[in-house]
């Protein structure tokens, strides 16, 4: 494992927690000499993320689109910021250029980046592992919604595993490191 996406708001929230969460998950990607990859951008929780973990000596890649390149969203301390033409493409790459996804909290974007991927996981087109790290229970409204969908048997059991909420670093990284992706999905 070698680079990390991680999505999160680019709001920094109104609880301190978040940020505190952010800090630390920065910490831990340089400590495990893990490049991060995000949405390149240099406000809220993405720009707390991207300058500690730039501050502490690691690398942060970047990928935007154009549109918010030319709103000037992009943080220009990057180890380097790849420009895409749209969001889905942006997603498309940032999985590529990953070996995990983690979401800190954050907004529908976020929500929306680590649930496709889980999703892709699902149909085999992304063998990363996904994960909420779910500061101060932040997703655990969702955590249920996805209990509840394996309760329905929207999802199965095996996949429901597959899919990581938790407020431990130690925790977040074991998961990583031993995770075996989905079967894939078959129709017969």
């Amino acid at each position: 494992m070698k680079k990390v996406a991680v999505y999160c708001g680019a709001s920094t929230g109104n609880d301190d927690s978040y940020q505190q969460a952010t800090k630390e998950l920065a910490h831990a990607l340089v400590e495990r000499d893990l490049e991060l990859v995000y949405g390149g951008g240099g406000v809220g929780l993405m720009g707390t993320l991207a300058n500690e973990v730039l501050i502490n000596g690691g690398k942060v890649h970047g990928v935007m689109t154009k549109q918010l390149v030319e709103r000037e969203a992009a943080f220009d301390k990057l180890t380097d910021l790849q420009v895409v033409d749209n969001m889905s493409i942006r997603k498309e790459k940032m999985l590529t250029l990953s070996d995990a996804c983690i979401a800190l909290p954050g907004g529908p974007g976020t929500l929306e980046e680590i649930i496709e991927a889980f999703s892709w996981a699902r149909l085999g087109n992304n063998s990363n592992p996904c994960i909420f790290y779910n500061v101060n229970n932040y997703y655990e409204p969702l955590e249920k919604m996805f209990d509840t969908m394996t309760e329905k048997e929207f999802l199965t059991m095996a996949d429901r595993e597959k899919l990581l909420f938790s407020d431990s670093l130690d925790e977040i990284f074991n998961f990583m490191a031993t995770y075996v992706p989905p079967k894939i999905r078959t129709y017969n």
